[in-house]
């Protein structure tokens, strides 16, 4: 069965989320719902498609990757995954929302599955390389479903751009070095899912980006 991948585009920073599934179970990646009609959507989607959760899993822990973890986690009883370095960006949560002056955020649970890298994540037919990619923070992963040819890619990489390193934990060479070894190693005709914006594919990131000039 093939797999799909639902994008939502939520809270003040535009952030994407997505809802991968194989029309029987699914993930929910990086749940950035802060209003609570967001919330509402993301599991209106879940129940009336009939999907069995699984999962939540984090490419990183920057608030607007994370506003909604608590609630789906908990409305769901899921595992959360994500890099044990980012506990590190995940500690700065309610710090970080009162530098950009957004309520009601407390720091959430630390996730129960901790990665180091190098893992592959089974959930029903889908199966998902993590592939470690630091830079713009320092516990960032990548998703990559091999079979479908896509790649859940947080905030690494951009179409025409790539993630910003001037926040805390944030390095650009470290961040080159993700993508020029570990991103532009995978296949051009990988589809490419970032945490904003549109999707986009390696190798049309490996001909125009930005970054091959910065």
């Amino acid at each position: 069965m093939a797999i799909t991948v639902e994008k939502f585009t939520f809270n003040p920073f535009q952030e994407n989320t997505f809802v991968v599934h194989d029309g029987s179970v699914c993930v929910i990646i990086d749940p950035g719902c802060y209003f609570a009609e967001e919330g509402e959507q993301l599991v209106r989607f879940i129940d009336d498609n009939k999907l069995s959760p699984q999962a939540v899993l984090l490419t990183h822990a920057h608030l607007d990757h994370i506003f909604g973890c608590d609630y789906i986690s908990k409305h769901y009883n899921l595992d959360v995954y994500m890099h044990k370095k980012d506990i590190f960006t995940l500690d700065l949560a309610e710090r970080s929302a009162m530098t950009y002056g957004i309520p009601g955020v407390v720091r959430p649970e630390t996730p129960n599955k901790l990665l180091q890298g190098n893992e592959t994540l089974k959930f029903g037919e889908m199966e998902f390389d993590v592939l470690f990619t630091p830079g713009h923070c320092v516990g960032h992963v990548v998703y990559v479903n091999r079979a479908e040819d896509f790649v859940i890619n947080g905030d690494v990489l951009f179409a025409g751009s790539y993630g910003r390193v001037d926040l805390p934990g944030g390095d650009m060479a470290t961040l080159k070095k993700s993508i020029f070894e570990v991103m532009f190693s995978l296949p051009d005709s990988m589809v490419v899912y970032s945490g904003h914006g549109p999707e986009t594919t390696i190798g049309h990131e490996k001909s125009t980006n930005y970054i091959l000039q910065s």
